[in-house]
């Protein structure tokens, strides 16, 4: 079987722009799902990614089975030491003889998250502002973070990533998903109930789906050697859509509801407004915390999001 640009480990909710796109550009693809399902009407292969409780023989089984491809994009969280490194191991000594040389692996693409930037949620409740106060003294106090700010160490997902990297890999750190059904505006009455919790929402940061997608095709179909020259090969890129989201300045841009009414959050962040001492909204930066900067992955890869400022819709 002739090799692919691209499989899928895990097509989800990214898959739902990262097919019709890789589709419309007639890129060779494979996706897995767990259950074998149609994505976005595209058949995908059943794959289980469990080296924990899959013995070796099966696992090496269900890897060989998988169609070659020149790049491997894994969507779900691998976490800890070795799932990576078993991972790219079982793949590319399954697959050697598809490779155009025999030096020639898989390159492999982790989608990450820009929680390892903090404390994130495997840190318990009590360490949190333990853990954000220790990466802030890491950063002198700086709230801007790039993707070569210091990460949290401890954090089960950045361990994997950290073991893909040594090996080759290379990893998107993407910032809060909004696209299709995931739509800020619905994550309202969650993330703020209280008038407590719209006083402890600082910054936000999203990428749509959209942009996603360009960005791994942009980085799957260069024609040149960006990969090997500083552009994929142990490389972690962070990807946000170049805002910085004012949560206060978001919840009053939402403060009327489809019926006409005023929407508590709406109240509670005019009263906070006059509590705290903030004349307008957006908070300037010294107040919104953590504060990312993803200009670099744009640059590099030479794309702009097309889908930034989510008050647009």
């Amino acid at each position: 079987m002739e090799q692919l640009t691209l499989l899928i480990l895990g097509a989800g909710w990214t898959s739902t722009f990262l097919l019709p796109l890789l589709t419309t550009s007639s890129i060779p693809f494979a996706a897995t799902t767990t259950t074998g399902r149609s994505v976005s009407g595209v058949p995908t292969i059943p794959f289980k990614f469990d080296p924990a409780n899959t013995p070796e023989p099966d696992l090496r089984s269900s890897i060989a089975a998988l169609p070659a491809a020149r790049y491997v994009l894994v969507t779900f969280p691998l976490t800890g030491t070795g799932p990576s490194k078993t991972l790219i191991d079982l793949y590319n000594s399954t697959h050697q003889s598809h490779s155009p040389s025999a030096s020639q692996t898989a390159r492999f693409i982790q989608l990450g998250s820009t929680g390892i930037w903090g404390a994130g949620r495997t840190v318990a409740a009590a360490d949190k502002e333990k853990v954000e106060r220790e990466l802030a003294e890491k950063r002198g106090g700086d709230p801007w973070i790039d993707r070569s700010s210091p990460i949290n160490e401890s954090n089960p997902r950045a361990v994997a990533e950290k073991e893909l990297l040594s090996l080759g890999g290379c990893v998107l750190n993407l910032s809060g998903l909004w696209g299709g059904e995931r739509q800020p505006i619905n994550w309202v009455n969650r993330v703020a109930a209280t008038k407590e919790a719209v006083r402890g929402k600082t910054s936000l940061h999203l990428i749509h789906g959209e942009d996603i997608a360009r960005a791994v095709v942009r980085i799957i179909t260069d024609e040149g050697d960006k990969w090997e020259n500083g552009g994929g090969r142990g490389q972690r890129w962070m990807l946000t859509d170049g805002f910085v989201y004012d949560w206060w300045a978001m919840l009053a841009g939402w403060a009327e509801t489809e019926e006409g009414e005023v929407r508590e959050q709406g109240r509670w962040v005019r009263e906070l407004m006059e509590e705290e001492g903030v004349r307008a909204l957006p908070r300037g930066m010294e107040r919104l915390g953590r504060c990312y900067d993803s200009r670099e992955f744009w640059r590099v890869w030479g794309l702009v999001p097309v889908r930034a400022g989510v008050l647009r819709g």
